[in-house]
């Protein structure tokens, strides 16, 4: 394979890294809610092996080559310096060896988090093997010789990109001779036997060609049921998987009930014990219902099979978990954004039939997090991810305040102008902050149309009238069915989509800029970058398309795109992206006509937003997901525009995150210097 086309599977050259600061509002925690804050996090991270298991099963290895190779015969971290001279190997070499490793814990797997494309050392096997070999563990030797075909492969017939085996793809929610068949058969079952697919991953045997649906539990001695599908095939439901995480998770959960704080803590924290270790899908529902019901806890927690962004199919989940404590001033503007949310929502563009029959104020906070176990931490979160809880209960609203303020001070932004430049440095993170409390405001609005057991629908078939089609509606959820088993693949990227909408939509209210403190010339600042910001991060979502595999690799930037997209359509000059030079090099500047944000931008938006929640309401997936296939299909002429993007690219933050130690009765708090050897310390110490 020649250097250009290996050039472009490199690991970034300089990551930015950042330290997740949180340690003022640890400080400030009673020791009993030290001790609760502890064990969630520690049972959090215990579910790491099971990210990097799920995403790419061949990275376990790699994984192990880092925490042994960097770890002394005490499990500390040990000095890099010593081995950097005992390899010989040039500083640069070195540092881009650190480099990798670094990314690889930042993403936990070798598969960005962010975008579902391999990344390689910038370094040779042997350059990387010499250093290795320098360490003298055995142990490490054995694991490089273990895992370098998979830390290189980068081949033709090497797996590039996250998704169906079928399609060539990567994928650990499925055995590599699982078909696109054989996942909607047994998806079929699943919805028979009202069985939860979110922890769940699906094996075939090759020569019976019967399937395994291997079930995350700490307990294997559960009784496997044999069922025999519609066309005559065996499926056993075992149990087990992820059986040493999931055991250690159990535990750390078991360990924090005596500190939960009240009654509905500790009933969420036996249902977690209870789904963790049976695998019940009914006890998940359940912890989530008694966590929507822990109303402004001082430490805020969520974990499970959670989000399904990286199952190609849409269905199954990947683990996390995160610990965060409440910035309280911040959350008395979320919380007046919640109390005017009737009226909000009264605004979107669609019927009270197409709202939920009763909305239940979500519970906003803004949270500083103190550790979140995944390959990619969001700076807002809408939870929990289960229609059926969420209909009734309503939902959480998260915005992570030391995700979205974290900086980096060598950070760039192409494409803006440089008119626009100073202004927008001034009002990003505070923009953003009013786009993340619309949008998961918007996560928790709208209605499902669906039928139940008893045949007994939600909605009056006879007189709720289609907006789209001017007829009574002729679809909608049958039992059994949800919003992610119907769209699919493009479920995630979809609702994103929509939530982002609604932000765009609701923000140019003047009432919701003033209730983050901004009025007159900059509410009308921040409304302006807002929007601009929008449109960098759809043009930027270019990088994260492949044109050889016509697949979007991140939910999120798909969805940016469409909505980049949509405004360009607006007409009226409303955004144009012309031709410009940048040091040397053809670039393009984004031009946006910020008088025309209220008059031609936001209504092309709100227009484009009711189309995606009639088609989610009505549960018509067949045009629904055309449409946003349409609505996201990058044709040949942005491909120009996409070059452009990735020779411009940035790379994406990583965050060091600390630790917690229980000590002499007192917890204590690590942390570790925002750097490639800070990441690899903070996995050193952590143990899982």
């Amino acid at each position: 394979m020649s250097n250009a086309t290996a050039e472009q599977y490199f690991a970034d050259e300089k990551i930015p890294f950042s330290r997740l600061e949180a340690k003022p509002f640890f400080e400030n925690l009673t020791l009993k809610e030290k001790k609760y804050a502890h064990f969630m996090s520690r049972a959090a991270f215990e579910g790491t092996r099971i990210i990097i298991e799920q995403t790419n099963p061949r990275a376990m290895p790699i994984y192990d080559l880092i925490i042994t190779l960097f770890s002394d015969e005490q499990g500390k971290m040990i000095d890099t310096n010593i081995l950097h001279k005992a390899s010989g190997v040039s500083k640069e070499d070195f540092d881009h060896f650190l480099q990798y490793n670094a990314q690889f814990l930042s993403n936990l797997s070798n598969y960005k988090s962010f975008g579902d494309e391999k990344f390689i050392p910038r370094i040779s096997s042997e350059t990387f093997k010499k250093i290795v070999q320098s360490s003298g563990s055995e142990k490490a030797i054995e694991l490089f010789n273990q895992s370098c075909e998979e830390i290189y492969s980068i081949g033709p017939s090497a797996r590039t990109l996250l998704g169906f085996p079928e399609d060539g793809h990567v994928t650990g929610y499925y055995s590599e001779n699982i078909t696109k068949e054989d996942i909607k058969l047994v998806e079929e079952f699943l919805q028979k036997e009202k069985i939860s697919p979110l922890n769940t991953r699906l094996f075939k045997d090759t020569n019976t060609n019967d399937f395994t649906l291997a079930v995350a539990t700490a307990k294997s001695d559960l009784p496997s049921n044999a069922y025999k599908l519609r066309n005559g095939q065996s499926i056993k439901v075992s149990y087990g998987d992820h059986q040493l995480c999931m055991e250690k998770v159990a535990a750390a959960i078991k360990s924090a009930i005596p500190f939960a704080a009240n009654e509905n803590q500790k009933k969420m924290l036996e249902e977690y014990y209870n789904t963790f270790t049976d695998g019940s899908g009914r006890a998940y529902s359940d912890s989530q219902r008694y966590w929507l019901q822990d109303l402004n806890p001082r430490v805020e927690t969520n974990i499970g099979f959670v989000e399904t962004y990286r199952d190609p199919q849409g269905v199954r989940a990947e683990w996390e978990g995160f610990v965060a404590m409440v910035n309280q001033e911040q959350t008395k503007k979320f919380n007046r954004l919640v109390s005017n949310a009737p009226l909000f929502v009264s605004r979107l563009p669609w019927g009270k039939e197409f709202e939920r029959d009763t909305l239940n104020p979500p519970d906003f906070t803004s949270l500083e997090v103190l550790s979140f176990a995944t390959g990619g931490i969001p700076a807002g979160i809408n939870l929990p991810n289960l229609s059926e809880v969420t209909q009734i209960y309503g939902s959480k609203n998260v915005s992570l305040g030391n995700i979205i303020s974290a900086q980096s001070p060598d950070e760039k932004f192409p494409f803006i102008r440089e008119e626009d430049l100073e202004l927008y440095k001034k009002y990003r993170n505070l923009s953003f902050e009013v786009q993340v409390g619309t949008h998961e405001l918007g996560h928790g609005t709208g209605k499902l149309l669906s039928e139940d057991e008893n045949g007994n629908l939600n909605f009056d078939s006879e007189r709720v009238i289609n907006p789209l089609t001017g007829e009574r509606v002729q679809t909608w959820y049958k039992p059994g069915q949800t919003f992610n088993s119907e769209f699919k693949s493009i479920a995630s990227s979809y609702e994103e989509c929509r939530a982002e909408c609604i932000a765009l939509s609701l923000s140019p209210h003047n009432d919701i800029l003033k209730i983050f403190d901004y009025e007159g010339q900059e509410a009308e600042d921040i409304l302006y970058i807002m929007y601009l910001n929008m449109a960098r991060a759809g043009l930027t979502a270019l990088e994260f398309y492949n044109p050889e595999a016509k697949k979007w690799g991140q939910a999120h930037m798909q969805a940016r795109y469409a909505i980049l997209n949509v405004m360009m359509k607006a007409g009226d000059d409303f955004i144009r992206i012309k031709p410009c030079t940048v040091d040397g090099k053809k670039s393009v500047e984004i031009h946006l006509d910020r008088k025309k944000i209220r008059e031609i931008g936001a209504p092309a938006v709100t227009d484009f937003l009711r189309k995606l929640q009639i088609f989610k309401a009505t549960g018509d997936s067949k045009n629904g997901i055309q449409f946003y296939l349409d609505s996201t299909s990058v044709h040949e002429e942005w491909y120009a525009l996409r070059d452009i993007v990735i020779d411009s690219k940035q790379p994406r933050k990583a965050f060091v995150q600390c630790n917690t130690f229980i000590k002499d009765n007192d917890v204590l708090l690590t942390e570790y210097e925002a750097s490639a050897i800070g990441m690899i310390q903070s996995y050193i110490e952590r143990r899982v």
